[in-house]
């Protein structure tokens, strides 16, 4: 039996069920798959019609194994934790806290610095490849991102000020959000000039969005979620405390704070990627990515996340990477350490 870390169950009426020592997911009389526990990390519930036993729900809880859900377009509805998982009292009073003191802010301007500089390292990275091919586009797209690192200085600007007032995250968020639009927009413009002309893009669209590329991109985007979730969790931190995105019932604020750092490096790179080896983005009549199509996204971004990237001068997969900063912002808020870097892709 493959070892399998990461089980998916995506197919209506299937079943999810604990049978000595694995997780089976079966439909009818046929085994679709199945994971020995004891390798298992995740489990992704990404159909309606799905069902999962008592016994695997205890086995997944009891292992440390999260279950995820969600929805076709790849929005997170639902996780499943251990209960012992969200008692880390000591870090999540640091946390609410910390929208009071300086560290907010730093933690406001790292994850847009690491959000810029990761754009621009993707540009440059796609760039390198078209200097003998294309050299008109090769210099236009070293040139966006050049323009997009230049928001960079609005960021120092900004922390020049929050201490030099003694502003608050609140003082600046608007002004924080406007650097990060506006060198999202180059980065988009730049991605655009490298996207098979057939897709039709639109432009960069999020929820709502009907085009093959925005829907695999969103799909992408909820399977890197819960990952950031989980971190977020592990770290003993609360998920739905932000910086940078205000609080609101059921909204995710750290959660979407984090992804930021990562959403280039790990699921932009892997959906570029795969439209530009030509692999199919099908939808369904309703414009919807087929079961196949999201099954293929979340296998290829899932294999992404174990990849290696350097980190604090060492090998890390990308999974402990996200990990790794999901710690480090929980010390930064207790106060354990100095500052907070984000992470930085290489390429």
């Amino acid at each position: 039996m493959p070892i399998i870390q990461h089980l998916i169950a995506d197919q209506f009426g299937s079943h999810i069920g604990k049978y000595q020592g694995r997780l089976k997911v079966t439909q009818g009389k046929e085994t679709l798959a199945q994971a020995p526990i004891i390798h298992l990390e995740t489990v992704t519930i990404a159909s309606s019609g799905v069902s999962i036993s008592a016994d695997a729900i205890r086995a997944c809880t009891e292992h440390g194994i999260p279950i995820h859900f969600l929805s076709s377009t790849g929005t997170p509805y639902a996780s499943l934790y251990s209960a012992g998982l969200i008692g880390t009292v000591l870090t999540r009073r640091a946390q609410l806290l910390a929208c009071t003191k300086a560290s907010a802010w730093q933690l406001g301007l790292a994850f847009a610095q690491g959000k810029i500089e990761n754009q621009a390292i993707l540009l440059k990275y796609i760039a390198k490849y078209r200097k003998t091919s294309n050299p008109a586009l090769h210099q236009e797209l070293n040139l966006l991102a050049t323009e997009v690192r230049d928001h960079l200085a609005e960021l120092d600007a900004l922390a020049a000020i929050c201490q030099r007032e003694g502003l608050l995250i609140d003082d600046i968020r608007s002004q924080l959000l406007s650097a990060e639009g506006r060198a999202a927009q180059k980065y988009w413009q730049g991605l655009k000039l490298v996207l098979p002309e057939e897709l039709n893009w639109p432009g960069r669209q999020g929820r709502g969005a009907r085009d093959p590329f925005n829907s695999a991109l969103n799909y992408g985007y909820g399977i890197l979620y819960a990952q950031i979730e989980r971190a977020t969790i592990l770290a003993g931190l609360d998920p739905y405390a932000g910086f940078v995105h205000v609080d609101r019932p059921g909204k995710p604020s750290l959660v979407l704070d984090l992804i930021e750092e990562f959403r280039t490096a790990i699921v932009d790179r892997t959906i570029l990627g795969m439209v530009n080896r030509r692999m199919p983005l099908e939808q369904d009549e309703r414009g919807l990515l087929t079961q196949s199509t999201r099954r293929q996204i979340a296998e290829k971004v899932l294999n992404r996340l174990d990849s290696k990237e350097t980190h604090h001068g060492k090998q890390y997969s990308l999974r402990q990477i996200i990990q790794i900063q999901a710690r480090e912002v929980a010390a930064f808020i207790r106060g354990d350490r100095e500052n907070y870097q984000p992470f930085i892709s290489s390429w």
